[in-house]
């Protein structure tokens, strides 16, 4: 697995140095890529969301109403950057995590089936949202988002991951406008 791209812009060789990997984790074969150390350092953390910042500006131009940010490494991710594009968030939750009226999406994952909610009336009809997550691997929970951003009647901007694990081929089934900092390939 290799990283694509980073030596374009020193800010993110900084940023993945700080990335760990863990074989066989959370199954025999999996190499799984944490990027959770780059939430201890603030200076690194405030770097994230500078060029973070930076791309979805020039990826999706407009105004943005929400950020969606999927469970549960959105929830890292995507309040900060909400806040600095001067916007709302919104959590989209796995089942029995929300109160209230909800509008459900079934979808595959990489290690199985599963249900993304949202509360009905978080996202109004004609909002414009944008979708924030940790990793794209097989696309399906950013379908299933952009699923449910529809079913409420809100216009999907984009989606932005920090990884991309490309040789997933999770662009497939993942939104057109798809935004990744990092792409392993």
């Amino acid at each position: 697995m290799s990283l694509e791209k980073e030596s374009e812009d020193p800010r993110l060789t900084a940023i993945s140095a700080c990335f760990t990997v863990h074989q066989d984790f959370p199954k025999k074969g999996v190499s799984f890529r944490n990027i959770l150390p780059v939430l201890r350092d603030p200076k690194l953390f405030k770097l994230l969301n500078d060029v973070s910042v930076e791309r979805i500006h020039a990826k999706f131009p407009g105004k943005i109403d929400l950020v969606a940010g999927l469970e549960a490494r959105g929830f890292l991710f995507g309040p900060s950057l909400a806040d600095r594009l001067g916007c709302g968030f919104v959590p989209i939750r796995k089942p029995g995590k929300l109160p209230g009226k909800l509008v459900s999406v079934d979808y595959e994952k990489e290690y199985g089936k599963d249900v993304l909610e949202v509360e009905e009336d978080a996202i109004k009809p004609g909002s414009r949202v944008l979708l924030v997550d940790d990793v794209l691997a097989t696309g399906g929970s950013l379908a299933a988002a952009a699923e449910l951003v529809r079913k409420c009647g809100g216009t999907l901007v984009g989606s932005f991951v920090v990884v991309e694990m490309a040789f997933l081929n999770g662009r497939k089934k993942a939104p057109d406008a798809l935004e990744a900092l990092f792409i392993y390939t």
